[in-house]
């Protein structure tokens, strides 16, 4: 921060009390600005509501929230107030991630929980708020939620989803495979009781377990995800799962000869083959993202993931996400990258000279856009597993990226990461936007990302409940780190 933005370091706990909650010593060391009152002024808001960003504001945080934004030539700076000069930055409101978790690969079908390393990438790339989409280790990810939420550690506010519902036959080891729609049930409800406010489907959960699953979670109040293939997503809509992951890239219901329940082993085409078939415009997926808009389910974006996994060279290896890396993790991704890199090796995988994945992104894209202009509701995720180089908070900041290239504005693709999630966690009236009376849940990020998405990436400051935590300070204190803790 510039000229009179100087940084205030306060180490008493009772000074970090303000918001009602006391801040440990180990979490103060990465507290960067700190006051019952601090005044940003001078700053770009962009509020995230999808309005035009507004220049020269000052905004007041008092007590934890947000008291007053306006004009900075006629705000009315307490005097008691903490004055930030932020000419050259902009504010955003924290990103909500929607489809995150604590785990990481490690290869071999092995993954494993990085609590201490996420939980702070999460926060230093602005993501204040997050759903953990699916479990492997659900009691971890509760005491983890309590250690943040008693000021213990440094992360994000957790939305903490259950461990995956998924039926017999799965490919990964589960803390639990379904084996029926009463053990959903009992299953669901037992999550609650532990405390999980969130549930995930996945792939080989059939239509009974599934819709006993979801109502059990609608009677006591929680949603319903899932990451589905033996049951697609005109089935799920019907049976009234409230979100979907990953779009297009696992709807088997376009397979040919899908049988119900059944999640095709050796699909007659290839689904990036199947992808490239299909028009958003017209037709059987047309009619699928009416479908869905019509029966209220919303749709989670991982964009980054596909992209690691879709186009040799993409994403551009960046240092910082090296650097966060274990030197194992670090060997893993480069030679995952190095094979992954022969386009023609990756064609021939599918029958063809040409690799079909770009295409298939492509289709992706054009999905997402569609669904989102046609009235659904568009959530903004990352899924840090696929290649290993996808990493908390980093990939959260290339999703909006990526949805910009999906044809959508700057300011709609802050709007999706940030209003859309909050807006499904039934959150909207405390975050999701920069407004009085809201949580002090804001990122400063240095540039214009209204203008330039890429400076989503310069965040420096990220505000969580008005406390202000130094981005740089967080990433590198798990520089090495994940991989391994």
């Amino acid at each position: 921060m510039s000229k009179v933005s100087v940084v205030v370091l306060v180490v008493l706990a009772s000074r970090l009390s303000f918001v009602g909650q006391t801040i440990s010593p180990k979490v103060q060391l990465f507290v960067k600005v700190s006051a019952p009152v601090v005044a940003l002024t001078h700053v770009r808001v962009i509020d995230g509501t999808g309005a035009a960003a507004q220049d020269d504001q000052t905004i007041i945080l008092s007590k934890g929230k947000i008291e007053s934004v306006g004009d900075a030539a006629t705000a009315n700076v307490p005097k008691d107030a903490l004055a930030l000069d932020l000419h050259g930055y902009s504010v955003i409101p924290g990103l909500v991630g929607m489809h995150d978790h604590m785990f990481y690969p490690m290869g071999n079908g092995v993954f494993g929980e990085m609590a201490f390393s996420f939980p702070r990438l999460y926060l230093a790339g602005g993501v204040t708020t997050i759903r953990t989409t699916g479990a492997l280790e659900p009691y971890a990810d509760l005491e983890l939620k309590k250690s943040i939420d008693a000021g213990e550690i440094p992360g994000p506010k957790m939305h903490v989803t259950g461990p995956y519902l998924e039926g017999k036959g799965s490919w990964a080891i589960q803390l639990h495979q379904l084996t029926g729609p009463e053990d959903a049930t009992r299953t669901v409800n037992f999550w609650l009781d532990q405390g999980v406010d969130n549930f995930k489907a996945y792939m080989f959960i059939t239509r009974a377990e599934l819709g006993a699953a979801i109502e059990a979670a609608h009677k006591r109040g929680a949603k319903v995800t899932g990451h589905l293939c033996a049951v697609g997503f005109r089935e799920a809509a019907d049976l009234g799962i409230d979100d979907l992951e990953h779009g297009l890239f696992v709807d088997m219901e376009f397979m040919p000869g899908k049988k119900p329940d059944v999640c095709p082993e050796e699909p007659e085409d290839p689904v990036p083959v199947m992808m490239s078939k299909l028009d958003v415009n017209a037709g059987p997926l047309h009619d699928t993202i009416v479908y869905l808009v019509q029966h209220h389910v919303a749709v989670t974006s991982t964009l980054p993931v596909f992209e690691m996994g879709s186009f040799p060279g993409r994403p551009t290896l960046q240092p910082r996400v090296l650097d966060a890396l274990s030197p194992d993790a670090r060997s893993a991704l480069l030679w995952n990258r190095v094979r992954s890199s022969d386009a023609g090796a990756l064609g021939r995988r599918y029958g063809s000279d040409v690799s079909p994945l770009p295409s298939a992104f492509k289709k992706e894209l054009e999905f997402e856009y569609a669904f989102s202009k046609a009235g659904g509701l568009l959530l903004a995720g990352l899924d840090p597993t696929g290649m290993g180089g996808v990493i908390a908070g980093f990939g959260d900041q290339r999703e909006v990226e990526l949805l910009v290239e999906a044809g959508f504005t700057p300011l709609e693709a802050i709007h999706v990461a940030a209003f859309n999630g909050a807006q499904y966690l039934g959150e909207i009236d405390r975050i999701g936007t920069i407004a009085p009376g809201k949580q002090a849940d804001l990122v400063v990020i240095k540039g214009d990302p209204s203008k330039k998405i890429e400076d989503i990436e310069n965040v420096e400051t990220v505000f969580k409940d008005g406390i202000g935590y130094d981005s740089a300070k967080l990433i590198e204190s798990v520089r090495g780190v994940v991989g391994s803790r």
